[in-house]
């Protein structure tokens, strides 16, 4: 995908144009999963519902007897943990066999990552309902394929965004708070990716120059995560749904899908490339790794000491991992760093958006002092 267009040259109607976009409608609250059946009216009869069994064994009888309750009888895909190409195709063929025609992913990222591909393999529409808030993955077209070891292969896009996106913070304030900060490291990263790639004229994840409105969507993610995400962790830790969990919830998946999508993507994201890719940090999630990314490109963009410092300290405050050994790789060897600097700065990666020069001895020495500031 091509991540940068020099202007300079170019008469303005060359120039590509600003573009953004988002899901068709975002639906946020308490019970909101109680408008599933009401919602998938107006794009099907039969849904397909792609679900992991942990997520089904909890949620699937209410979620069965509300479909019902519409008059919709669903056919189940039980996901069986990776987003690969193996599992979309068997989940494709379940779909196209049963005659559905319409998709819903119900789970975390790599459950709504397979639903948004069977239903761009299939042409069908789809409705995302996320379990968890630990990525942005809910609202964005991206798709993201990993082969069946767990390691990250390529990043597919939908042709637009889910049509429908409904975010029950019930059922997400009573799972396991360590989502909900990783959500917070996923989303964390939005406001300065997008001034990254802002300031280098390159694209946004839709092949056209970002719109300011992305910049103001990126700050706000930013600010509301800083004001709240403390209080939203303590909250979450009791299973309870207050104003801050709506409010952080709200800039981990929305704030931060619309914020990376029309504003652009960086260091910290393409780092996952390389995170992924080694063995010893298969057990850290996504926005954890985003996170200590989001570390290294800001000693890259050479950060004051005082600045690294109050991000450190809200990186402790709420849990996110500042250095390697809390992702996993704990005694890291020069191969370790070569294979993550090589799998970062890939040809076309994100990580050549930012605003200073980077390759692979400079990413490996910014990870190292990233590292040691962790320390």
């Amino acid at each position: 995908m091509q991540t940068k267009k020099d202007s300079s040259n170019l008469s303005p109607r060359e120039i590509p144009p600003k573009i953004a976009g988002g899901p068709g409608r975002y639906i946020q609250g308490v019970r909101a999963l109680d408008l599933l059946g009401e919602t998938l009216g107006s794009f099907g009869e039969k849904p397909l519902i792609v679900s992991d069994d942990i997520v089904w064994s909890i949620l699937g009888e209410r979620i069965t007897e509300g479909l019902e309750e519409s008059g919709l009888n669903s056919v189940l895909a039980s996901f069986r943990g990776e987003c690969c190409h193996s599992e979309i195709e068997r989940i494709s063929s379940l779909c196209r066999d049963s005659g559905c025609d319409v998709v819903i992913g119900l789970g975390g990222g790599k459950t709504l990552d397979t639903a948004k591909a069977v239903s761009t393999h299939l042409s069908l529409p789809v409705v995302i309902a996320p379990t968890i808030a630990s990525n942005d993955a809910p609202t964005s077209r991206i798709i993201v394929i990993y082969n069946e070891q767990g390691a990250l292969t390529e990043v597919q896009y939908m042709p637009f965004n889910p049509n429908v996106v409904i975010v029950d913070t019930e059922v997400i304030a009573n799972a396991p708070v360590r989502f909900l900060v990783a959500g917070i490291g996923d989303a964390l990263p939005t406001k300065f990716e997008a001034e990254q790639s802002y300031a280098t004229g390159s694209l946004n994840l839709y092949n056209g120059r970002p719109i300011h409105t992305s910049l103001v969507l990126a700050d706000t993610c930013y600010r509301l995560i800083r004001q709240y995400g403390v209080l939203a962790k303590k909250a979450v830790e009791r299973n309870l749904v207050t104003e801050a969990v709506e409010l952080v919830v709200e800039a981990n998946i929305y704030l931060s899908g619309l914020g990376v999508e029309c504003g652009g993507l960086a260091a910290a994201h393409a780092l996952t490339r390389g995170f992924s890719a080694t063995e010893e940090m298969h057990g850290a999630l996504h926005g954890e790794e985003v996170a200590f990314g989001l570390l290294v490109q800001l000693v890259l963009e050479n950060r004051s000491q005082n600045f690294l410092d109050d991000f450190i300290g809200f990186y402790r405050s709420i849990g996110l991992p500042c250095t390697l050994g809390e992702l996993g790789l704990k005694n890291a060897t020069e191969n370790h760093l070569q294979v993550i600097a090589e799998r970062s700065c890939y040809e076309g990666s994100h990580i050549y958006k930012m605003a200073v020069h980077v390759d692979e001895r400079s990413l490996i020495d910014a990870i190292l002092m990233a590292d040691a500031l962790g320390q």
